[in-house]
C-alpha cells in the first residue's frame, strides 16, 4: 500500500467519529462499540518503520480528565484517568472515540461504592482498550485528593541554548533536511533539550495540535540548536496524529544524529477533556518510571 493510500485508509477510519457534527455517538450508557482502533502500520511505512523490528520502546500516555460514572445509589464519581497504552501494540486508538467512550460512562451505575465504581472503571477501561488494542494498557482513576506530580527534571529549554529571535524561519512541513550537525565530538555528549515550539495539526480536521517536545540525545554528533529550533517549528503545517509526530521526530533525529541513545515524548496541550503524551526511545532506562507508570501523575507543562 503506497502512503497516499495509507493516508487514505487512516482518515477513513478515524471519520467515524472525528469531524462529525452533532450528537451523533453521544450517549451515556457504556457503549465500548464507540471505540475506534487504527492500524499503526498506516502512519509508520511512510517512515520505513518497521512492525516487525520497531527502532524503538515507548508508550502512549493518555490523561482524561473528564470521567465520571455513577454508582448504583446514584452517587456521582468524578476524577481523572492517566492510561498506559504500549507503542508495540498493533492499533492505537483514535482520540474522538476514546472521548465518547468515556463519556458513555457517564449515567452508567457500577457498584455499591464510589471506591466499587473506580475499580469498575480502571479494569473495565483496561480490558476493552488491550482488547481493541491487542496490547496490554493499564490506567488508574486519581481523585481531588491525588495531588503528587511528576515531570521531567533537567531539561534546558531551547530558547536558553539560543537566540530564536535570530533564527530565519521558512519551513513549516516537517523538513528534517534543516537538522545539521554542530560538533562531532570524541567522547559522548549528553543533551537534554525541551521545546515549546512544536505545533502540528490533526490529521482529519486540520485543528491545530499545540505541545512541548523533550529530547534526550547521547552520542558524539552534537546537533546544532539553531537548526533543530528549525525543525521543530517546521511540523506547524503538517497534519498527523500525535503519536505519528512523536514516530516522525524520533526517525527524523535518528537519521541525522545516530545517536547511541535518544528519547522524545511529545507532551501534547488538552483537547476535548484528553491530552495525548507519546513517547519513543532506544533504551528503557531513559523513559523515566513516573511516565509508563499509572499510578503516578504527570505534571501538566504550561501549554497542557
Amino acid at each position: 500500500m503506497d502512503h497516499n493510500k495509507n493516508q487514505s485508509a487512516v482518515v477513513e477510519i478515524a471519520s467515524k467519529h472525528l469531524g462529525q457534527v452533532g450528537g451523533a455517538g453521544y450517549s451515556d450508557q457504556y457503549d465500548p462499540s464507540l471505540l475506534v482502533a487504527i492500524p499503526r502500520y498506516l502512519n509508520r511505512e511512510a517512515y520505513g518503520i518497521k512492525e516487525e523490528s520497531l527502532p524503538f520502546i515507548g508508550l502512549d500516555v493518555w490523561n482524561a480528565y473528564e470521567v465520571s460514572a455513577i454508582t448504583k445509589k446514584g452517587l456521582p464519581v468524578a476524577g481523572m484517568l492517566k492510561i498506559v497504552c504500549p507503542a508495540d501494540s498493533p492499533f492505537h486508538v483514535e482520540s474522538k472515540s476514546i472521548k465518547l467512550y468515556l463519556n458513555s460512562f457517564n449515567m452508567t451505575a457500577f457498584g455499591e461504592t464510589a471506591k466499587e465504581c473506580i475499580k469498575f472503571i480502571e479494569s473495565q477501561v483496561s480490558k476493552d482498550l488491550t482488547d481493541l488494542l491487542q496490547g496490554e494498557v493499564s490506567c488508574k482513576f486519581f481523585t481531588s485528593g491525588d495531588m503528587h506530580e511528576y515531570e521531567f527534571v533537567e531539561f534546558t529549554p531551547l530558547g536558553a541554548l539560543v537566540d530564536l529571535d535570530a533564527i530565519e524561519f521558512t519551513s513549516f512541513h516537517s523538513d528534517a533536511t534543516q537538522l545539521k550537525v554542530w560538533e562531532v565530538k570524541e567522547d559522548v555528549v549528553v543533551k537534554k533539550i525541551e521545546s515549546d515550539l512544536l505545533r502540528s495539526n490533526c490529521r482529519v480536521t486540520n485543528q491545530p495540535d499545540w505541545g512541548d517536545v523533550y529530547i534526550h540525545m547521547i552520542g558524539k554528533n552534537v546537533p546544532d540548536e539553531a537548526s533543530l529550533a528549525q525543525y521543530i517549528v517546521s511540523h506547524r503545517q503538517v497534519s498527523h496524529f500525535h503519536e505519528e509526530i512523536c514516530e516522525m521526530i524520533f526517525t527524523h533525529l535518528t537519521e541525522a544524529y545516530q545517536p547511541e541513545g535518544l528519547m522524545v515524548a511529545c507532551l501534547y496541550t488538552r483537547r476535548g477533556g484528553l491530552d495525548i503524551n507519546p513517547i519513543r526511545s532506544t533504551h528503557a532506562n531513559l523513559i523515566p518510571g513516573w511516565y509508563k507508570d499509572p499510578t503516578k501523575r504527570m505534571k501538566k507543562t504550561l501549554r497542557q
